[in-house]
């Protein structure tokens, strides 16, 4: 194992990059969150007040934490605990649970786990109770301190809080928003959800118990904002170790982000979505091309990165297809275009690529029917066709309805690129379309 280097002792370069790829990696993967993230200041601001009266004045709190996907929720919720138990009241004194819609997907999961994080398993033992509600209670007393005369607060967060809500009775929320209604044991409820329409899911009780505290992350940021970021996001902090080689990394992302070409990609990405997470899934594909003798990032990194990122997957699945399967594609596409986008059945399929071999194709053998249903049902396991409804015992499945999820450009870009496609093929692909 490597020791750690001082401050003045000289790092080689790939020292150096393999460091700031490090340091790179772990922001965007929310390992390292920043202490202040940017365009969330008044929300962080309310977010830190709240858990800190829970925290420090024993003040039990409910709050909902609301925006879509990549928002920042996330990071802001762990920014503001990171200060929080910076304190040195908070970090001996406040216990945090956190819990997840997705992996606790019933109330008796969810309480294992609460009784896991709270280090109650040799507390609680073989004791079963009638309710859940007497389960928490029990767990929740087994905090108080040994003068019995108060209770250590405890900070819940439950990320996809939306998914509790499709718990049997909502009984995880209504005992802990009961709770956080109690002054007995100091607590503080944050869900985290993109819904927001989130508390018209709630019981009646429920929402009685609920604060109706909601902090919205909606992203108001605008493009010269979001290229401050970008710089941001990618520069190297002060205390890094070899201060020469961050002054050059920092230098060379300033002029990076200036560069015509690299803004044009961003404009790009900022106009499809603004959320961090796509952003830093592009920062991350550039910076896997840093290397010791490349050791900035340079615009070709970031355009390279773009082009990966907008990659079509559904595209890329159609490469690995056979002739066959290609050429059933190509029949459900003509059909897609013959009756207007209605659904179709593998009779339909098989009598169209029938039609092709007989009149048309010179390359493509006749199948079997059993080899041709093989290949339809293949592509129905990619998820390239999928059915109408539900698999059903009354209808066979040669008459299922079924529905092509592929557009004109994805096929023609795959027939392009496919190794040694015959010609007979591309020109039936090109006639279904005309």
């Amino acid at each position: 194992m490597s020791k750690r280097k001082s401050k003045d002792t000289q790092w080689t370069a790939g020292e150096c990059v393999s460091q700031a790829q490090k340091i790179l990696r772990e922001r965007y993967c929310y390992q390292r969150v920043p202490s202040s993230p940017v365009g969330i200041e008044s929300q962080r601001k309310n977010l830190l007040e709240l858990l800190r009266r829970t925290a420090i004045h024993g003040e039990s709190n409910s709050v909902l934490i609301v925006g879509p996907r990549g928002s920042g929720k996330t990071m802001l919720l762990k920014s503001v605990l990171k200060e929080l138990f910076e304190v040195r009241e908070v970090q001996s004194n406040v216990l945090l649970v956190h819990l997840n819609g997705l992996l606790q997907t019933d109330d008796k999961i969810a309480l294992k786990e609460i009784t896991r994080q709270l280090q109650l398993e040799n507390v609680v033992g073989d004791k079963v109770f009638g309710s859940f509600a007497e389960n928490l209670t029990f767990l929740l007393e087994a905090l108080k301190k040994g003068n019995r005369s108060s209770s250590r607060p405890v900070i819940f967060t439950l990320d996809e809080f939306d998914l509790f809500a499709h718990h049997k009775n909502q009984t995880l929320l209504y005992n802990l928003l009961d709770i956080s209604q109690s002054a007995q044991t100091p607590v503080a409820v944050v869900g985290l959800t993109c819904r927001l329409d989130v508390l018209e899911l709630l019981e009646k009780r429920v929402k009685s118990r609920f604060s109706h505290r909601q902090i919205h992350l909606l992203n108001p940021m605008d493009f010269h904002q979001y290229i401050e970021t970008t710089q941001e996001h990618l520069g190297l902090p002060q205390d890094f170790p070899d201060e020469r080689f961050a002054q050059e990394w920092n230098s060379s992302i300033k002029m990076l982000c200036e560069d015509r070409s690299v803004k044009d990609v961003l404009r790009k990405h900022f106009n499809t979505s603004k959320d961090f997470r796509s952003l830093h899934m592009l920062l991350l594909m550039a910076l896997s091309r840093v290397t010791p003798t490349n050791p900035t990032i340079k615009p070709g990194d970031i355009q390279e990165a773009s082009r990966l990122c907008s990659m079509d997957a559904k595209a890329n699945i159609l490469h690995g297809l056979s002739i066959l399967e290609l050429c059933l594609i190509i029949a459900m596409k003509h059909l897609s275009e013959l009756y207007d986008g209605e659904p179709f059945n593998f009779q339909m399929v098989h009598n169209e690529f029938k039609k092709f071999i007989q009149r048309k194709s010179h390359s493509i053998h006749n199948f079997e029917t059993p080899v041709v249903l093989k290949a339809f049902e293949h592509l129905q396991q990619l998820e390239l066709i999928n059915p109408m409804d539900g698999p059903s015992a009354k209808i066979q499945k040669e008459y299922q309805l079924v529905k092509l999820m592929l557009d004109h450009s994805q096929i023609m870009e795959a027939l392009q690129k496919y190794p040694q496609c015959p010609t007979d093929v591309k020109q039936w692909a090109t006639s279904a379309f005309g």
